[in-house]
């Protein structure tokens, strides 16, 4: 298991990187915000629903084929999105970014350490 997880992180393509680097940023990003609301993410949820099924019906043609991560991440997104939009309401955010000095390093280093284990898991 851990060699497969090992040989996945080192042929990830730059764009799956990138998508990696969202992730994170978005973890980390919740992790400082969070909201235990229900209602919040039942509303994302709801949300990614919705979004969700009409970006796969407007990837489903007759000659595409989406594997399960690609369907996984079109419902994933949106979810991501709007309990993104809704725990930084009002929480000073500029953009994407926090208002404190302190959680952008925190947001920046994870995702530093993150591209260079990846760099050195390419190396090998």
């Amino acid at each position: 298991m851990f060699l497969r997880l090992v040989r996945y992180f080192s042929t990830l393509t730059n764009g799956r990187v990138v998508l990696w680097c969202y992730a994170i940023w978005y973890v980390v990003n919740v992790a400082l915000c969070f909201d235990a609301r229900p209602r919040l993410w039942l509303t994302s949820l709801g949300l990614s629903g919705i979004i969700g099924l009409a970006l796969w019906l407007s990837m489903a043609t007759g000659t595409t084929r989406l594997d399960r991560w690609q369907m996984f991440r079109l419902f994933l997104m949106p979810f991501c999105v709007s309990s993104f939009a809704a725990l930084v309401k009002d929480a000073g955010y500029v953009l994407i970014f926090p208002p404190s000095l302190r959680e952008n390093g925190i947001g920046l280093g994870a995702i530093a350490v993150f591209l260079v284990a990846i760099a050195l898991l390419r190396r090998r």
